[in-house]
């Protein structure tokens, strides 16, 4: 096969897909073999529901947006990357010219074009196009696995610095899913005195305490009944009672 793609025809409807190799048409840009895809919950939105939000899933697309790979081919205007260069890729390349990119805040450009957002196809295939700039040289003592992990944990640090995070705080997760729990690990990190992870379901609380939390709590759920905001109340008090969490300017909701 030229290029095997992960293919997502229909809801709940995936094939893998030979398609053909693409070719570099912009100078800025590279082309790289896919080494390492993780599966974010949006591939699982797609597969599962066909669209999340105002994007709708109206025909074919690959799915995938968190990967690594090898530079196999560069454009005519790139010079800080060659053939052979492990990379992780950032899988969304911004307009670079509205406010938010000129302002340095291109993650929040509207003109962004994002992998894996219909219609715009994903990197979960051979072989995939970025931009030269989107692409990060990984260090040797990194594995192409862990690079494609690069784009998740991304996240994880940028809640932590646009929520202005200090050492010593207090810092509580509401949710222990890998964005979650990538959020509770950097934290740590990050200085805090006090991680606590909350979720739902017990396993996902698990692997929270795997990757350093210091605290987790599994909230009762709500009877048939009952006003939702009163016993979200009656939560909130007995957590912050059984755990200590404080309030005020030392306490931070990720």
């Amino acid at each position: 096969m030229q290029n095997p793609s992960f293919v997502l025809k229909d809801i709940k409807k995936v094939v893998i897909e030979d398609r053909p190799k693409p070719q570099l048409k912009d100078g800025h840009d590279v082309l790289v073999h896919v080494s390492q895809t993780g599966i974010c919950g949006s591939d699982v939105h797609y597969w599962q529901r066909g669209r999340i939000g105002e994007y709708v899933v109206k025909g074919p697309v690959v799915l995938g947006h968190e990967s690594s790979g090898v530079v196999v081919e560069v454009g005519e205007h790139v010079t800080h990357l060659k053939p052979g260069d492990r990379v992780a890729m950032e899988p969304g390349v911004p307009c670079r010219r509205c406010s938010y990119c000129r302002n340095g805040s291109y993650f929040i450009c509207p003109n962004v074009i994002f992998a894996a957002t219909p219609p715009v196809d994903g990197t979960l295939a051979k072989y995939y196009i970025n931009a030269s700039d989107f692409c990060y040289k990984v260090p040797d003592n990194v594995s192409m696995e862990e690079a494609a992990m690069v784009e998740p944990l991304s996240v994880a640090c940028a809640i932590c610095e646009t929520a202005d995070l200090r050492p010593h705080q207090t810092v509580l997760v509401l949710g222990c899913g890998p964005i979650g729990v990538l959020c509770q690990a950097v934290a740590k990190l990050w200085g805090a005195g006090k991680v606590v992870g909350v979720d739902v379901v017990e396993k996902r609380l698990e692997v929270a305490k795997s990757y350093g939390t210091n605290a987790t709590y599994n909230p009762s759920r709500a009877g048939e009944g009952v006003d939702l905001m009163a016993h979200a109340e009656t939560i909130a008090a007995k957590m912050n009672e059984e755990l200590g969490l404080g309030d005020g300017a030392n306490c931070y909701n990720l």
